[in-house]
């Protein structure tokens, strides 16, 4: 297992942990969203999951590979039912740590005796973010974060609350600094988390620039402009 915990505070070991349950898929999905919006972020949470992810497929290299016994199903449902959760009694600060630690450990020993074969960039592998926005209105129950990652010219939408209407869809909107018109920059699927492209030309206007986000009809606006209600906007703001 990485060695990245030598004399870090008790908040730095938490997130290596919390790592290395995010690379083993023990997070609830509430917990997995909070934890990717965090990697959106975060270089130095991100090397964790590398170190993390490293480890783990090093120590699958070393196994050859077999078929999955029968009771694999069995024995996965018991490694991750060894780990404390959340709803157990609450214990004192170091033992959820190390009980957490063991717990991955536990899991990971499984995951690894069947050999397994974790892909670093499936994970992650965007460059960090240089941008974001965090999008909400009060009048509509939408928070949403984008983050805008240069390298790949790829802004990641993380939807984190609303529902979109029935019979519509969301489309997302750049207002430039100056401009007369928003642009659109597509319409988004009902995905928690969405990438998607930001074209060459409008790559240099996104300093200062507002993202929005409307309810069209499907397909999106007909009309190039926001046609529905403005369910969320946010400033795009430097990291």
């Amino acid at each position: 297992m990485p060695d990245t915990m030598s004399g870090e505070s008790e908040e730095e070991r938490d997130d290596d942990v919390r790592a290395g349950e995010y690379v083993l898929h023990l997070l609830d999905p509430a917990e997995r969203a909070a934890f990717e919006a965090r990697l959106e972020v975060e270089g130095g949470l991100r090397q964790r999951v590398a170190l993390w992810t490293e480890s783990f497929a090093a120590l699958a290299a070393e196994v050859a590979e077999v078929a999955p016994p029968a009771a694999l199903r069995r024995r996965l449902e018991q490694a991750i039912a060894a780990a404390p959760r959340a709803e157990r009694p609450a214990q004192p600060r170091a033992s959820r740590f190390w009980g957490r630690l063991a717990g991955i450990a536990a899991v990971a020993a499984v995951v690894v005796g069947v050999f397994v074969a974790l892909n670093r960039e499936t994970l992650f592998g965007l460059s960090p973010a240089i941008y974001i926005a965090d999008m909400e209105s009060a009048d509509s129950p939408f928070v949403l974060r984008a983050g805008y990652h240069p390298d790949e010219a790829a802004l990641v939408v993380n939807r984190s609350a609303g529902e979109v209407p029935p019979g519509r869809v969301l489309e997302l909107w750049l207002i430039a600094p100056g401009a007369s018109a928003p642009v659109s920059l597509g319409v988004l699927p009902d995905e928690d988390s969405v990438t998607l492209t930001v074209p060459e030309p409008l790559r240099p206007v996104l300093a200062g620039a507002t993202l929005a986000i409307s309810d069209e009809p499907p397909g999106g606006s007909p009309t190039g402009a926001p046609t529905g209600s403005v369910l969320a906007a946010g400033p795009l703001n430097s990291v």
